[in-house]
């Protein structure tokens, strides 16, 4: 259910159509292969990858769909049940996504140094415009974005996590801002991460960093802003902690910030400012019994989109499961 705190509220039940179909086997040499695709709720092909993982040589996926790399940094932080995105789309979510078109991505073997385990992430997109294609189809040809490519590390020490990830994308055809008459530059996305588990404690704090390459005069602070089109830099930081408080019941709070900065010092009017940040505090629980689940979170947003005159919301969802 969904309501904001202006007074309007509902109640609802909703249903999950996502199907997915995976697949796979194993060559003589050891080397196995994996499939998968999965269809949305328009029930449309959303993703659709291959995945072949050699014993010594790291894994090679070749496909389309969100999270090919990006996914394994993005609002890396411990949840009971949801990232944050889930209720409430965030820039934290959105790093790095323009590269889940036909793309090509590698995961190096895990490499052992010093008691630590660290795992290389790389990608490359010839087209990074975010559009997947068809059947059997290639990347068209787009007159504003080029080639994105995105790297990142993960290491694993006793119970902390470590994680950095960066990706760009190229414009293809300078292009100039009508706005400020600026050039529009290549665009840079990056995030980190550190998690600690400590027995049934878990902690995490994650950064994300979002420049479109786009400059533009200051924005009403009175209107929502668009990743990408608004210009400017997006900023984000997540803290949460997680308590399993045994191994049937979780339960976890996050807090998220995310600062929407034009990077345009003019003081134009008293209606605009240079900084607005949309901040969401979520509230999760997780419980199993058998083959049977029961989650739930409420997340409060404030200035959602970045808008200081929007309504705050606040959003609940409780979700039942079976598995057979």
């Amino acid at each position: 259910g969904y309501g904001n705190l202006s007074g309007n509220s509902s109640r609802a039940i909703g249903t999950d159509r996502d199907v997915s179909f995976t697949g796979g086997g194993e060559l003589d040499n050891g080397t196995t292969f994996s499939m998968n695709t999965t269809m949305d709720d328009d029930f449309a092909v959303s993703s659709s990858t291959t995945t072949i993982t050699t014993p010594s040589l790291g894994s090679f996926t070749l496909g389309t769909g969100y999270g090919l790399q990006s996914g394994k940094y993005d609002e890396e932080v411990p949840q009971a049940y949801e990232q944050i995105s889930d209720a409430k789309q965030t820039m934290a979510n959105l790093v790095g996504n323009y590269m889940d078109g036909n793309a090509i991505s590698y995961t190096s073997p895990t490499f052992d140094l010093m008691g630590a385990s660290i795992t290389v992430d790389a990608g490359y997109a010839p087209t990074a415009a975010d559009s997947a294609e068809n059947d059997g189809s290639n990347d068209a040809f787009n007159a504003t974005y080029g080639e994105g490519t995105e790297l990142g590390v993960r290491v694993n020490y006793a119970g902390l996590s470590l994680g950095v990830y960066g990706t760009e994308r190229e414009t293809s055809i300078p292009n100039t801002n009508t706005t400020t008459g600026q050039e529009i530059t290549d665009e840079f996305n990056g995030a980190w991460y550190a998690k600690y588990t400590y027995g049934p404690v878990s902690i995490g704090y994650s950064e994300t960093y979002m420049d479109a390459g786009v400059t533009q005069a200051n924005e009403s602070i009175n209107a929502s802003k668009t990743e990408r089109t608004a210009g400017g830099i997006f900023e984000g930081e997540q803290l949460s902690i997680a308590f399993n408080v045994n191994d049937n019941l979780s339960i976890s709070y996050t807090t998220s910030d995310e600062t929407y900065d034009t990077q345009d010092d003019a003081a134009t009017s008293v209606s605009t400012d240079d900084d607005i940040t949309e901040s969401v505090d979520a509230i999760q629980v997780a419980y199993s019994m058998g083959g049977m689940s029961v989650k739930a979170y409420n997340m409060e947003v404030t200035n959602p989109d970045q808008d200081d005159d929007a309504a705050d919301a606040s959003i609940t969802e409780i979700a039942l499961g079976f598995a057979f």
